[in-house]
């Protein structure tokens, strides 16, 4: 069995392996044709353009590996049943669960890969790719984000923050610092005109006016440059140069620590969290998915069918998931219901028919 088990292994691995390298080419290549509507604005060329395309490769492997453990299996699979492979192997008294197995072996690697570069690789490539976008086209100091009309606010401990604007490079436009007493009274107002973050771990706020309240008077000073300390980090502030669902698990929690701290809603981290944290799971439910596809109609082959119905649902399983996200952030479900159904339905859609295959 241990022979049978490496060679289906082997067979769906190299498919596996086969449709994303495919599937990644071809989405570079959609990518690079959108991208080229931007040439020519700024600095913005095409070897910019290429270079962009390049550090969002990551990102796209990331979201592409459960769409290609999916088809890429189908087609092994597929293969296995039409050179009637896969018969001599259930004759041979190779169960079911057996070979199912044998593909778990496999999607554990991929998705542990899967896993490393949605957590390590993706987000600091993505990151990279905007800032280098926002430099070559001249953009730099372009306002990137805001949260509300009004800025961006937190709260800590007694002090209030809102910041104006975030630029490409994080720096910070806008500071206005409020400070509480124990009675929630307003006792001075920091009002920077800009900020930035420094090798020491602080914030430098440049052009600084604080205004001291007092019980009978008002003191009003000024200063070039005032260092900052506070929880803000600039990582905390890349989820509005990149997606919330391409962010690091550990940048998702300080950002839901951060607002939930200032009692606003998180439930859009929270979802991306626990899609981080389950996604790499996908890959193990997509080749697990593929087995009964992939026996089905064995005698009269039809193995593009197959394929266009594995793409199919490879599909059905990307959009249910941003779907349930969207309506998890729209109507307040909880996060981790939001991130997991999708995939829990997967799960039931393969062990009932595995089950059916099984009983036939």
């Amino acid at each position: 069995m241990k022979i049978l088990t490496r060679y289906i292994g082997r067979e769906v691995l190299a498919a596996v392996m086969f449709i994303f390298v495919a599937l990644v080419a071809l989405f570079a290549f959609f990518d690079l044709i959108h991208e080229l509507g931007d040439v020519g604005r700024g600095g913005y060329t095409l070897t910019s353009a290429a270079l962009f395309v390049a550090l969002q490769m990551p990102s796209r492997m990331y979201e592409l590996f459960p769409v290609a453990a999916l088809i890429g299996t189908l087609f092994a699979m597929s293969e296995l049943v039409a050179n009637s492979e896969y018969t001599v192997m259930r004759a041979s008294g190779a169960s079911l669960l057996q070979v199912t197995w044998a593909l778990i072996r496999v999607g554990i690697p991929v998705a542990i890969a899967t896993f490393l570069a949605g957590e390590y690789v993706a987000p600091p490539a993505e990151r990279l790719a905007q800032h280098l976008r926002a430099q070559v086209r001249g953009e730099a100091q372009r306002v990137v984000a805001q949260q509300f009309r009004s800025g961006f606010w937190f709260k800590q401990d007694r002090t209030v923050v809102n910041i104006r604007g975030v630029l490409a490079d994080t720096s910070l436009i806008g500071v206005r610092i409020y400070e509480f007493d124990g009675d929630m009274h307003l006792r001075s107002l920091r009002v920077a005109e800009s900020g930035k973050y420094g090798d020491d771990g602080r914030w430098k706020l440049n052009n600084v006016r604080t205004t001291e309240i007092g019980t009978d008077a008002t003191h009003v000073s000024e200063t070039a440059t005032l260092p900052w300390d506070t929880i803000l980090r600039p990582s905390l502030l890349t989820v509005y140069q990149v997606a919330p669902e391409r962010l690091e698990l550990n940048t998702l929690w300080d950002n839901m620590r951060l607002l939930g701290g200032s009692a606003q809603k998180t439930s859009r981290f929270e979802i991306a969290f626990w899609n981080k944290v389950f996604y790499p799971a996908a890959v193990v439910v997509m080749m697990i998915l593929a087995l009964p596809f992939a026996y089905l109609q064995r005698r009269s082959g039809g193995v593009g069918l197959r394929i266009f119905a594995g793409t199919m649902l490879g599909l059905a399983f990307f959009l249910l998931g941003r779907l349930f996200t969207n309506l998890g952030v729209l109507n307040d479900w909880p996060p981790l219901f939001s991130a997991v159904f999708p995939l829990a339905m997967f799960v039931a859609v393969a062990a009932s028919m595995l089950w059916w295959l099984e009983r036939r």
